[in-house]
């Protein structure tokens, strides 16, 4: 093994050892289903859908918890209609002690329902540390966002960061999903450049049908040209079967350096499929165990 494939194979253990994985709340059964596969103590994050109710998403959270995972409940700011119903939602998360974790996101719809226009409004309000919340994941786009222009992206990221370590709160940085390790990289470069320490999660899909991958990716702005998707592991010709992130995380592993990019882990967007994305990463820490 030369040194380069060295370095990249514990850049590669590295970025696994410490993954997490995110779900909805109606993915409960699935969950129970992976819960083998998956280490205790897995951060598994549960999004906020506009079809599931907090009741799901409060039950869910809990059946994480009796699973020997770490709950991340998402709250979206602009959903939610007013201070008092951000302290229920916050209680009730409380209540099945799922709140020393969660993320934080404008989330659906364009229009604020109440008056949190943003996550940065919510993390000002005060309310999450007399909750009970110690870390609280924020945003970060790689590849930019479809209606917010980078300069607003940066500045929010810094804005969100300083108002958390202002309250004594602990933050992670959570990517959107891409296709390319290239931005990843330096996005982060960019992060670390201008004083933000926390740990991030790079954000990437679970093994997935490429037709279905390709649709959450239009729904989220995520680039999907031939050169990109080229990058990734399949053609744009070709969409029967499955994608998964090997070439991408080798491509990462093998270029990530962290003293330039600080900590890193990997997130995986499950899309429903738990079960396979976990057995996914068993058996990619498993390649990286016999190298």
């Amino acid at each position: 093994m030369t040194d380069h494939e060295f370095r990249s194979a514990e850049a590669l253990a590295r970025l696994l050892r410490d993954f997490s994985l995110e779900m909805t709340g109606k993915d409960e059964d699935s969950l129970r289903t992976a819960a083998p596969v998956i280490p205790r103590g897995t951060l598994v994050n549960i999004t906020e859908l506009d079809n599931e109710s907090l009741e799901l998403r409060v039950g869910t959270a809990r059946a994480a918890r009796e699973a020997g995972f770490v709950p991340v409940p998402h709250i979206s700011a602009r959903r939610l209609r007013s201070e008092r119903e951000l302290e229920d939602v916050l209680s009730a998360f409380a209540d099945v002690n799922a709140i020393d974790q969660i993320f934080v996101v404008g989330g659906d719809p364009h229009r604020p329902e109440g008056p949190y226009e943003d996550a940065l409004a919510v993390i000002r309000s005060g309310l999450l540390p007399t909750c009970g919340v110690r870390n609280v994941g924020i945003s970060g786009y790689p590849e930019g966002h479809p209606d917010i222009d980078d300069v607003s992206l940066w500045r929010a990221l810094e804005d969100k960061s300083a108002a958390l370590r202002e309250q004594n709160l602990k933050s992670t940085v959570i990517t959107q999903f891409g296709f390319d390790a290239d931005p990843v990289l330096d996005w982060l470069r960019r992060v670390r450049e201008i004083g933000i320490v926390s740990p991030a999660r790079i954000g990437v899909p679970g093994p997935v049908g490429i037709r279905r991958l390709l649709r959450y990716a239009t729904r989220f702005g995520v680039q999907s040209s031939a050169g990109i998707v080229q990058k990734y592991g399949f053609s744009l010709s070709h969409l029967l079967g499955t994608a998964g992130p090997g070439r991408f995380m080798d491509a990462l592993a093998g270029a990530i350096r962290p003293e330039v990019h600080g900590e890193a882990s990997m997130h995986f967007y499950t899309f429903g499929g738990i079960l396979v994305t976990a057995e996914w990463a068993r058996d990619k820490q498993g390649t990286t165990q016999s190298r």
